[in-house]
């Protein structure tokens, strides 16, 4: 349902809501709810994680797996288990 109400969002100025929402059998109020639904803490966390990993993984030219971005994180003082990553 979030990647439907996300492209529904990307697509309203070209469809209407509305429309969308029937084509993607969701209801137009859960949409409105969603969009003013605040980001939770572990989405604002997960998101300043993966943007980091990223980060890590670019400088190493593509080359760094999980065990090395792990080891960068805790350097960087982020705390999260191996797995997360």
């Amino acid at each position: 349902v979030q990647m439907r109400y996300a492209f529904i969002q990307d697509n309203q100025n070209i469809w209407p809501v509305r429309r969308l929402c029937s084509a993607l059998d969701v209801h137009h109020s859960g949409y409105y709810a969603w969009l003013k639904q605040p980001t939770s803490k572990t989405a604002k966390k997960r998101q300043q994680l993966s943007g980091l990993i990223k980060q890590f993984w670019l400088e190493s030219g593509g080359v760094y797996g999980y065990r090395k971005i792990h080891c960068d994180l805790k350097d960087v003082g982020e705390s999260c288990g191996i797995n997360r990553v």
